[in-house]
């Protein structure tokens, strides 16, 4: 089979990579007060180019920044947002991992004013990124706007603003559609909206809780995908659009189980996206039935590394799992990557520099192998 020479590649990535130490520790001087913001800068601008090349080196055609310039995959992109401010108080979210239970607890959030973009969000950190990529596609990754409801639900919205729900949704849309032609306008030609919402809502305890605070479980997937709709309907020519979706990420933990069955007919058949990139790690993941519903000249990315973990996979087991999903739709269809990024937050996953580039290279390889 041919190489891809458009995105997403045969071999890809999530986004978020681990931090360096030195980036670490600018970042926790910053918190500090040790450091001025322009040196955390400096920090930063000294260290992405070496993980670019590292990206490059082991021989993937997309290179993302690591989301160096993040505490978080969403919620640096969520308070950037006009009509977005932190709320006092902490969204607690509860990730599991195999010793136990652990949270992540970032700042509340308020919806004070009409959602809006007033300065393109992270157009800098796209502009480094562009300038110094070699051999690789330059690839951007923000939070989908699912991600602004998920986490709070119309409690978080003032009523004096959005006294009802359809207006916030059309501005989240309107919002969402000028950040995309921002981007554009800039260059960008991979862009990635990252998804746990659509994951999660496969997962019976999660849908649960949606109802619990009024909302409606069972359709509340049709929405999410029509908020994207929206929001890459304009889309600039050139600029291929990949939606991940995983099922939380946070220092090797995870949130939600199940597969991806109680979305995946109105998910494959009626987003608007290039690509799919699917968690498909471990059993939590269900099983490659779902993918039936995938329409010719879609991409499905599949998750099969693991980035929680440093044991490498076996290059067999590998394709024998693609082999498995290519019963469901077309080999040409498939790629591989991780099942996410290996540092949703900046702490980052349970493994070590040279272990993620072993896990990169490893992609790079079996993708080589099975599409040529």
């Amino acid at each position: 089979m041919s190489r891809r020479t458009g995105p997403p590649f045969r071999a890809d990535h999530v986004g978020s990579l681990l931090r360096p130490p030195r980036l670490l520790r600018a970042r926790d001087d910053f918190a500090a007060g040790r450091i001025s913001a322009a040196e955390l800068r400096s920090a930063e601008d000294q260290e992405i180019p070496g993980v670019i090349r590292m990206q490059e080196e082991v021989g993937l055609q997309s290179a993302t920044d690591g989301e160096f310039r993040r505490a978080s995959w969403h919620m640096d992109f969520i308070y950037a947002l006009g009509g977005v401010s932190k709320a006092p108080g902490h969204l607690a979210v509860k990730f599991h991992n195999a010793a136990g239970d652990i949270e992540f607890t970032p700042a509340s959030i308020h919806v004070d004013g009409k959602i809006r973009i007033d300065e393109t969000i992270f157009a800098d950190a796209f502009t480094f990124l562009k300038s110094h990529v070699t051999t690789a596609v330059p690839k951007l990754t923000i939070p989908s706007p699912n991600m602004v409801h998920y986490r709070g639900g119309p409690a978080m919205l003032d009523p004096a603003v959005y006294p009802e729900m359809e207006p916030f949704w059309a501005d989240l849309a309107a919002a969402y559609a000028d950040q995309v032609a921002r981007l554009g306008a800039l260059g960008c030609t991979y862009l990635q909206f990252d998804d746990t919402s659509l994951a999660y809502l496969n997962d019976p305890a999660q849908r649960a809780g949606i109802t619990g605070r009024g909302e409606d479980a069972a359709r509340l997937h049709l929405r999410y995908i029509a908020q994207i709709n929206a929001a890459v309907q304009d889309r600039p020519a050139g600029m291929a659009i990949t939606a991940h979706l995983c099922r939380g990420n946070f220092r090797s933990s995870w949130v939600a189980s199940g597969g991806y069955d109680f979305v995946a007919e109105a998910l494959f058949s009626g987003l608007d996206v290039d690509g799919f990139f699917l968690e498909y790690d471990d059993e939590r993941s269900g099983g490659f039935a779902p993918l039936r519903f995938v329409p010719p000249g879609k991409l499905i990315v599949l998750g099969l590394v693991t980035t929680k973990r440093p044991e490498l996979e076996s290059k067999d087991d590998l394709k024998r799992r693609v082999d498995e999903a290519a019963r469901f739709v077309p080999l040409d269809q498939l790629c591989l990557s991780g099942q996410c990024g290996f540092a949703s937050t900046v702490e980052g996953n349970a493994l070590t520099h040279d272990e993620q580039a072993a896990k990169l290279r490893l992609i790079v390889e079996t993708a080589h192998d099975i599409w040529g």
